[in-house]
């Protein structure tokens, strides 16, 4: 049992870049999905699928992006933040910069998943998922 699922989601991605693997299989969840989707649209990934498995959780498929010219991957860095044991939240004048705005922050808010900057522009603050540069 796992007790921390989206800190897998994050380990199985850096483990996949780390290796070099094009495609990585993530078991999915609603929050899981939402991190995807802002991956995606932030650019850090190539693309995404999701599918359905006969015990009804479905799984994620991310294919990963990799530099072209250099074959390195464009996630340099993905750090989970607010844990189980010790959550993090940030109001939304508290917002973290993340390399001085080259990365982003994953928030989760009332509003739903986004980064720290809709949360900023929302004037919304919430529990800080992740940082990825």
């Amino acid at each position: 049992m796992i007790t921390d699922p989206i800190a897998d989601f994050l380990t199985r991605l850096r483990n996949a870049n780390s290796a070099g693997h094009r495609v990585v299989s993530i078991p999915a969840s609603k929050i899981k999905k939402a991190i995807t989707q802002i991956l995606f649209d932030q650019g850090y990934i190539l693309s995404y699928k999701f599918e359905e498995t006969e015990n009804h959780q479905g799984n994620i498929k991310i294919a990963l992006k990799y530099d072209k010219m250099t074959n390195e991957p464009v996630i340099k860095k993905i750090q989970r933040i607010s844990t189980p044991g010790l959550r993090q939240y940030a109001s939304s004048d508290n917002l973290p910069r993340v390399l001085n705005g080259l990365g982003i922050s994953i928030v989760s808010t009332s509003r739903g998943v986004m980064t720290g900057k809709q949360a900023a522009k929302q004037n919304v603050g919430g529990e800080l998922i992740c940082y990825v540069y």
